[in-house]
């Protein structure tokens, strides 16, 4: 198996695990505890593993790293990072999984779709477009009716992935260079 492939596969559960632990933690500076969580400075990495992975190896390649990361994600999420007597540490696993599964998907059918414009449409639209959705169906899932300001935790969140995304296209042209297609 080729060990870009395994990498990719690899880091995805990593960037999930990660995502999942640090949203259960706001941000305590300057106000931001009802509008940020740690977990959106990780997560956009999630969305540079399937596009580099889709432009260098394609949309089948891609969702299998999303697949292989999802299992590897939700594993280590329910080892390491769940509570199961808490009701939020459980939704927040159950809300990681669909969010990320159907965010990660239409990431890699947009990037596939856009794969032929300018280097930069693809990575950005995908990513922009997928964080949308994640966000959306993460905090919802995973916060509503419990009390948390899910929604002004989302709009926080959605602000700080589509500047990471932004960020995120500087290793995406980088690291372009260093994997090769199978």
């Amino acid at each position: 198996m080729n060990k870009s492939f395994v990498l990719l596969s690899f880091m995805m559960g990593v960037v999930v695990l990660s995502s999942n632990y640090l949203v259960q933690f706001p941000v305590n500076y300057y106000g931001l505890n009802e509008v940020l969580t740690y977990g959106a400075f990780s997560y956009p990495i999630a969305f540079l593993i399937t596009d580099l992975a889709n432009r260098s190896y394609g949309k089948l390649i891609a969702k299998q790293i999303v697949y292989i990361g999802f299992i590897i994600g939700i594993c280590f999420t329910l080892i390491f990072s769940t509570n199961f007597a808490d009701l939020i540490s459980v939704r927040i696993a159950v809300g990681s999984g669909t969010a990320f599964l159907v965010a990660q998907l239409i990431d890699v059918q947009i990037f596939d779709k856009l794969r032929k414009k300018d280097w930069f449409i693809a990575p950005l639209t995908s990513s922009i477009i997928g964080s949308s959705v994640d966000t959306f169906l993460f905090f919802s899932i995973s916060f509503y009716a419990t009390g948390v300001p899910w929604v002004t935790l989302s709009l926080g969140d959605l602000a700080v992935k589509i500047l990471v995304a932004l960020i995120m296209l500087i290793p995406f042209r980088l690291l372009l260079k260093t994997l090769k297609p199978v």
